[in-house]
């Protein structure tokens, strides 16, 4: 008798009249970068934290949010396992990290280089 795999394939496609499903994947992976493993996002570019946010909400806002970038949510994007979204001050979304919101810092440059980290009370996010 023969065992064997049995593979099914779906093809999925828009039908008119009915929503789209949203598929969500983590907004960011855990890589090495120069001071070791940390989160970063699709661009290698390393994420921080702020220890002045507190309850899942950001308090990184104006020029502050022109240097520290909010990690954007995509729309269509959900929730999905120890990532959230935070609704900011001036309504946009933002990606959370086991309620920690995410950010980008502008004077990193190239992936996985890490000039934030201990600045401004941010944090390299691990």
């Amino acid at each position: 008798m023969m065992r064997g795999l049995l593979v099914s394939t779906f093809l999925i496609c828009a039908v008119p009249g009915f929503a789209e499903t949203a598929v969500t994947v983590a907004p960011a992976e855990m890589t090495a970068t120069a001071m070791g493993m940390a989160l970063v996002d699709a661009k290698g570019m390393p994420l921080y934290t702020l220890e002045t946010d507190t309850g899942g909400n950001s308090s990184c806002n104006g020029d502050c949010a022109a240097k520290w970038l909010p990690v954007p949510v995509a729309e269509g994007s959900m929730p999905i396992d120890d990532w959230s979204v935070v609704v900011r001050d001036d309504g946009t979304r933002m990606w959370a990290y086991k309620g920690h919101p995410l950010y980008t810092f502008v004077d990193d440059k190239t992936p996985g280089q890490v000039t934030g980290d201990n600045m401004d009370g941010f944090h390299l996010a691990i």
